[in-house]
């Protein structure tokens, strides 16, 4: 871990030189970065919902997907009290993707809107169109593991939970 932070003050050290010199980096750099950064948060959330699954699969599941990431090894917790922190964990993620997506897809009106006036404009709507995608199918997964867990999650948590989701997947329709 001390190395990485070694390397992590080096890299951005080496970004702050970049941006002094040049003021700013090319378009493709930042759009590049703000892929990784969607598809990182994307993989999180995959990731959640495969733990969800297995907590609500039973210990012998839970002991399976922790052998296979040992970080996962060392916060072993009681499942009757991690499956309702860990669903807020992944709706959090997920409420924090689709805030990625939206900005995105604003980003590509506003593009949009310049072309009019001579701006150069990306029309491929391919990349934009796999994001919302992707994101919905982790949003059904999901969704379908709460319903799932929902004796577990007691009738309190269970209809603000339901609301999120909800709110999720009508902005992104309406967007």
């Amino acid at each position: 871990l001390r190395l990485v932070a070694v390397l992590k003050a080096i890299l951005e050290g080496e970004k702050a030189a970049v941006l002094k010199r040049d003021c700013h980096l090319p378009l493709s750099f930042h759009r590049r970065q703000e892929e990784l950064k969607f598809s990182l948060g994307l993989q999180r959330l995959q990731h959640r919902v495969r733990e969800i699954q297995a907590l609500r699969d039973g210990p012998a599941a839970s002991l399976q997907l922790n052998v296979r990431d040992p970080q996962l090894k060392a916060e072993a917790k009681p499942p009757e009290s991690e499956l309702p922190t860990l669903i807020l964990e992944a709706v959090k993620e997920l409420e924090a993707a689709k805030q990625q997506v939206l900005k995105r897809i604003q980003i590509w009106k506003r593009q949009q809107q310049l072309a009019g006036n001579g701006a150069l404009f990306e029309e491929n709507l391919a990349p934009l169109q796999k994001r919302c995608e992707s994101l919905v199918e982790v949003y059904f997964q999901l969704h379908q593991q709460v319903m799932a867990a929902s004796a577990e999650l007691g009738a309190e948590l269970l209809p603000r939970l339901l609301e999120r989701f909800s709110e999720v997947l009508s902005s992104l329709v309406k967007r």
